[in-house]
């Protein structure tokens, strides 16, 4: 089965703001996409339908980190914008029983439920080791027959989901979006061997976008060195005719 929409997505350019075409690799995948037949036709699900949704830990008093020992917690600000976690860097506290339910694994997702953004974070086999996730941040853990963590993350950050988040989210100065919210988020959920297609381009976009900003940033530095090389030949150059002239 083949997918015309694929085929014109591999071959044309970008929206008319855009100017770049898309990547070698990212066109590459899609007309293999395409020609295979592995995207196909999707459903719309509600999130509570294809994973368990629970809050973070809701500690009672201000956390004690300890040095040696303990268990290491994820919260709110440990989360960078681009969804590194520093797990090294994480602060540890005094291990008690009632923290084992809020441990997350590999193949958990967590979502930001307050701030400017609410975003979802798949976590890697980074978290091999036991981390507690605090409040507000919540736990998902998907049904992986249904829908990968990856693509879990990825379908919540798009626009129809944030757009949505903006209609249902409470609060002006502290804006949260509220358990009941994200149960009845819709979602679209294509084949599990389309939600790898689709996480493996934005992993290739994602990778494009960052080589292509250490190059900008390469240059700029390269034109600031042949800059001040310059400034300071001129002035050399100058000093020199100086004393020529005396």
């Amino acid at each position: 089965m083949h997918c015309p929409v694929l085929f014109r997505l591999a071959n044309d350019v970008p929206p008319e703001n855009l100017s770049v075409q898309l990547p070698t690799d990212v066109r590459s995948v899609l007309l293999s996409s395409a020609a295979t037949g592995r995207l196909q036709r999707a459903i719309d699900m509600r999130l509570a339908d294809v994973c368990t949704i629970s809050t973070g830990y809701t500690p009672r008093t201000r956390f004690q980190s300890v040095e040696v020992g303990g268990v290491p917690i994820v919260q709110l600000g440990d989360l960078s914008p681009d969804g590194h976690i520093d797990v090294a860097g994480l602060i540890k506290v005094p291990h008690n029983p009632g923290l084992d339910r809020y441990m997350v694994r590999p193949g958990d997702v967590l979502f930001r439920s307050r701030g400017a953004r609410n975003t979802a974070y798949a976590l890697s086999e980074e978290f091999k080791d036991p981390v507690v996730a605090v409040s507000p941040l919540y736990i998902l853990r998907p049904n992986r027959s249904l829908i990968l963590p990856n693509y879990l993350a990825w379908i919540i950050n798009q626009g129809p989901a944030q757009r949505y988040f903006d209609s249902t989210a409470r609060g002006t100065n502290m804006r949260m979006v509220p358990k009941t919210s994200l149960d009845l988020l819709e979602i679209r959920l294509p084949a599990i061997k389309s939600q790898e297609s689709i996480v493996a381009l934005d992993a290739l976009a994602e990778r494009e976008l960052r080589l292509s900003n250490l190059a900008t940033q390469k240059r700029r530095q390269l034109v600031s060195h042949l800059l001040v090389n310059w400034l300071n030949k001129v002035n050399d150059e100058t000093s020199e005719q100086e004393e020529d002239d005396d």
